[in-house]
């Protein structure tokens, strides 16, 4: 049962399709989108971008726990003074994504930089878990 069933099957019959408009009208409002990423990795960790095009530094939540990264944003779109909106398809959109870290990477060292509408993320290995060369004796 979702957030729209719930909602229309607690109102009296009469109005149920009301409730089910107010909700959708709700969630049109309130619109979760993911936003696209790059992933690189090298020896040292990783390097995750992700495009947040127009979210302010404080509307962005980057947070790990448990494992489980994830970046919430929100973009409050702004009807410029003297106009009025015609046709607005997102009008507050909400980013979110989630990642499960390996336990290789170091969470407690994750350096993050927004610019230009563009988050970066960087996670380092954790020390033992970076490749290095054995060196092997002869016996």
């Amino acid at each position: 049962m979702n957030d729209t069933t719930q909602l229309a099957t607690q109102v009296q019959p009469g109005k149920a399709a009301v409730a089910k408009q107010t909700a959708e009208q709700a969630a049109a409002r309130q619109t979760h989108l993911a936003p696209p990423v790059d992933i690189f990795e090298n020896r040292q960790g990783i390097t995750l971008y992700a495009d947040l095009p127009g979210v302010p530094r404080e509307k962005l939540d980057v947070r790990v726990q448990d494992g489980t990264l994830t970046v919430d944003a929100e973009l409050m779109v702004s009807t410029p003074p003297g106009l009025r909106l015609q046709h607005g398809e997102v009008r507050h959109p909400h980013f979110s994504r989630t990642f499960v870290l390996s336990p290789d990477f170091d969470a407690s060292r994750i350096d993050a930089q927004l610019r230009d509408g563009v988050l970066k993320l960087t996670i380092p290995r954790r020390d033992e878990a970076k490749p290095r060369r054995i060196e092997v004796q002869a016996g």
